[in-house]
């Protein structure tokens, strides 16, 4: 059995596993109900419950909020990686002292106020990953120009998405150059296949510094080639941007999103107080 786990975790500690998962939750859910939406209101709808939960303290509240959030995300068709850290990052702020409390405490008034904390980041963070697996990078940058972001946030925004690919072939390049000089350890054994994940992290570690001036390198010839083009002409020119911004339309599926979020919002907030009224 942990041969059988040794190999499926070694079948999954690649950089060809990671960037498709990550492209894949950068680049490939244009088919899913939640990319179909207007970004403008995959936006506003983000404002509210990625910040509002913040506030909150009551459990039944969070809870029917984290289950719509936990639906939002299953229609967005997220990546698995990207839930696995989701659920790391969880873990490691309060999952942990959850369950400590669950299984150390002696009363129940140290179990809510975790669980509390708990379910706010849950639900602000499967917001934040609902919105950005519907949204590709031409997506969020015509939402954020439209409501008067500046037009260089933006674009860094979405040249940050675009540059993904390009890291990921540089970190692979990189990697294929620390395998061609270092000697990788065997990996028959259980013990060797441990050493061998060790020596892919710490490979991927040290490749960190020249990733980062090969992307330096390469992100100053983007930019050349950007002011070649025109870039800062077009982007404060408003006949273009009245151009660009012309494909955003909110259409039946943003209302019915719109109505079901509310209604759902609205739902929450008053179920504790109608809970008091049966109990």
């Amino acid at each position: 059995m942990l041969e059988k786990l040794s190999e499926n975790i070694m079948d999954k500690v690649s950089i060809d596993f990671l960037r498709n998962q990550v492209l894949k939750n950068a680049y490939g859910n244009d088919d899913t109900p939640i990319a179909q939406l207007d970004p403008r209101v995959l936006i506003i709808w983000y404002l509210f419950f990625g910040i509002v939960p913040w506030f909150l303290h009551d459990v039944t509240t969070l809870l029917s909020l984290f289950i719509f959030c936990v639906v939002t995300t299953r229609l967005a068709r997220v990546a698995p990686l990207v839930l696995f850290v989701f659920a790391i990052g969880v873990f490691s702020q309060t999952g942990y002292l959850l369950i400590v409390a669950i299984f150390f405490s002696g009363s129940i008034d140290a179990l809510i106020p975790l669980l509390v904390m708990t379910l706010k980041v849950c639900t602000c963070s499967l917001a934040s990953v609902t919105v950005f697996s519907g949204l590709d990078p031409d997506k969020l940058s015509n939402g954020l120009l439209w409501f008067g972001c500046p037009e260089r946030l933006s674009f860094s925004i979405s040249f940050a998405y675009r540059i993904l690919p390009i890291m990921f072939e540089e970190l692979q390049n990189i990697l294929l150059s620390f395998r061609l000089r270092g000697q990788a350890p065997a990996h028959d054994t259980f013990m060797g296949k441990v050493r061998w994940i060790i020596y892919q992290v710490k490979t991927i570690v040290q490749s960190f510094y020249p990733l980062m001036l090969n992307m330096a390198k390469r992100s100053r010839t983007t930019v050349e080639a950007l002011e070649l083009k025109g870039y800062r002409y077009a982007s404060t020119n408003m006949s273009v941007l009245k151009i660009k911004l012309s494909s955003l339309a909110i259409g039946k599926s943003d209302f019915v999103f719109i109505g079901v979020s509310v209604a759902w919002a609205a739902m929450s907030f008053a179920l504790p107080r109608i809970l008091e009224a049966f109990v």
